[in-house]
């Protein structure tokens, strides 16, 4: 009964030879290249796909037209959220535009911050661009806080009321 209770303890294994430098016999600190025998030929590279041809661009879209009631239903939503565009001494750069309409693409309602510096004038100049650029609509402006809204144009994940109701 004593013999069950007590438990199996494997055997060391035994380990490789050590050089004097401590790694395992035969190996030394740099691998070396494995280099194909004789002449045989390499496998020729694909060729790349030809490039589509571009086609005539449509008409950029126009910012959607909201009613109040569908604006303070935006501002609510966008209360929450955090500024995930943020507009540094450079200003508006192609860039940012590029990056807003990719927001905007993702998340439909974006918060755009931008620098605290400046007259309010240049800050509401710089937002209303920015919506005209990146086609969408300037929903609500505080100081330097502006948020924008561009529905996704086949799959829309926020749902605002209708005008008339």
């Amino acid at each position: 009964m004593a013999l069950m209770n007590q438990k199996r303890i494997p055997a060391r294994r035994s380990r490789p030879a050590r050089s004097a430098t401590g790694r395992p016999a035969g190996t030394g600190l740099y691998r070396p290249k494995r280099v194909r025998a004789g002449g045989t030929p390499t496998k020729p590279r694909k060729q790349r796909a030809p490039r589509h041809t571009p086609t005539p661009e449509a008409p950029p879209p126009s910012a959607p037209e909201l009613s109040e009631k569908q604006r303070r239903h935006l501002r609510g939503l966008a209360h929450d959220l955090k500024p995930i565009i943020r507009l540094g001494n450079a200003g508006l750069t192609d860039a940012v535009a590029t990056e807003t309409a990719r927001a905007l693409h993702d998340h439909e309602l974006v918060k755009v911050k931008a620098s605290g510096g400046g007259d309010r004038e240049a800050r509401d100049a710089l937002f209303t661009e920015l919506a005209q650029r990146t086609a969408s609509a300037l929903i609500h402006r505080i100081g330097n806080v502006a948020v924008l809204y561009r529905p996704h144009a086949t799959l829309p994940k926020i749902l605002i009321p209708d005008p008339q109701a």
